[in-house]
């Protein structure tokens, strides 16, 4: 995303999710063949992988969460907007600007949001960045979900203070998964260690155009295959980890020459093509078990004819994603500040449009405040069943129950955090790829 989030200027925070715009032990994966009640039925045949499960049996915390939660509860957690400063009790220029006089722990109590996104301007040290992520925890009945963009290389949101890893292209020249599946376990140890619990990342775009100008380098390369076992791999790294993955840009941005961040771009693409040229990683990230897939802000004519970008349009997100691919876990939009999913429609909609579409996660809503009324009066006047909300509510509250983040808010360490981000092992790792 090419503009900043707030009025100070120009070109900062709001770079997206999707590039110009996650302490303790890895917690148990239920089997990913469960499926919920209320979840999109899976056609016969299909395979049923792919990141997190929503079930919740009698008993289950999800179903515990779910039922105490308030309509207003359930809304918030769709919502994973910035948050500004360095400190969650502090009002920053920016905060101040966007929300008045209220921190940003007061913003998370205020809207019941299920997360943020972290972006350069919250880093300036592995202790301060510690003291973030707990004292944000801290002001949320259910724990947050603490994302950002560490797919190294160009997009590194936190590389003031973490390892430098090479980006995926570098990764994919190599030709080794193993060493994308290494680097994605390292670099999801040091997010956990500092309380970030979920990475935008891998990009699973195959760079078909090399003359595209917001893949590029992001991607692990420009042939399917070699790209979907990076994915593959890399999934699998930040699993071990203990740090949910996101596998960006569906149903695929690798063949454009629009950037999304400023406009809208269209892919031409047949089936056919798409079958070939843009599905392989992302069937990868499934089969790997990929906590989550972001959706593009991108026209895809031969999957959906409405005109709508990829975020918006329910063939692309419920039709393909859920019920062909059968995937089940968390789908979140691209950054919703970005120029490709305003195009259409104004802001309220676009929110409900998604979250119609089929996604779960609403990421840097343009205006949170108007976005989260829209999709409250939604679900109020009906447009959005309540049961279509607690289908994206249960996905996200089970992705949090994956990774350990039900219950007692988690509590990161700033002295063994201090150990982790930096490591001499992680430094040798960095230099083995390069």
């Amino acid at each position: 995303m090419l503009r900043r989030i707030g009025t100070a200027g120009l070109l900062t925070a709001s770079l997206a999710a999707c590039g110009f715009a996650a302490d303790g032990a890895p917690a148990a994966r239920p089997p990913a063949s469960q499926a919920s009640p209320t979840a999109e039925p899976v056609p016969s045949g299909t395979p049923a992988t792919g990141g997190v499960s929503t079930t919740a049996p009698a008993g289950d915390p999800v179903r515990r969460t779910l039922a105490r939660m308030s309509v207003r509860e359930k809304v918030g957690q769709l919502f994973m907007p910035v948050v500004h400063g360095t400190a969650a009790d502090t009002v920053s220029g920016e905060n101040q600007a966007r929300y008045g006089a209220q921190t940003p722990a007061k913003v998370v109590a205020k809207y019941h949001l299920g997360g943020v996104i972290l972006f350069p301007g919250n880093v300036k040290s592995v202790g301060q960045v510690v003291g973030l992520t707990n004292g944000l925890q801290k002001s949320s009945d259910v724990p947050l979900l603490i994302g950002t963009d560490q797919e190294n290389g160009l997009v590194s949101r936190m590389s003031a203070v973490m390892t430098r890893f090479p980006g995926a292209a570098e990764i994919g020249a190599t030709g080794r998964p193993a060493l994308a599946r290494d680097v994605a376990r390292a670099t999801g140890a040091e997010l956990r260690a500092m309380g970030v619990n979920l990475d935008f990342a891998p990009v699973a775009d195959v760079n078909v155009d090399p003359r595209n100008p917001v893949i590029g380098k992001r991607a692990y390369g420009d042939k399917p295959d070699q790209v979907a076992k990076m994915v593959g791999a890399a999934v699998k790294g930040f699993d071990a980890a203990g740090v949910a993955a996101t596998a960006k840009h569906f149903p695929g941005h690798g063949d454009t020459r629009v950037d999304s961040h400023t406009g809208l771009p269209v892919v031409k693409h047949t089936r056919a093509e798409w079958e070939r040229l843009d599905a392989p990683p992302f069937r990868a990230a499934i089969d790997a078990g990929v906590d989550a897939i972001m959706t593009a802000h991108i026209v895809f004519p031969k999957l959906d004819p409405s005109g709508d970008p990829a975020t918006l349009s329910k063939p692309i997100l419920t039709g393909l994603l859920r019920k062909e691919l059968g995937f089940k876990g968390v789908i979140s939009t691209d950054a919703l500040n970005m120029a490709g999913a305003r195009v259409k429609y104004d802001d309220g909609e676009v929110a409900v449009r998604a979250v119609l579409a089929g996604a779960d996660l609403l990421l840097m809503p343009n205006d949170l405040p108007k976005q989260y009324q829209a999709v409250l009066k939604a679900v109020e006047s009906g447009r959005v069943s309540e049961a279509r909300l607690d289908q994206s509510v249960t996905r996200l509250l089970t992705l949090k129950k994956n990774r350990g983040l039900l219950g007692k808010a988690p509590v990161v360490s700033a002295a063994k955090a201090a150990e982790v981000v930096r490591s001499a092992e992680h430094r040798r790792l960095a230099a083995r790829v390069r």
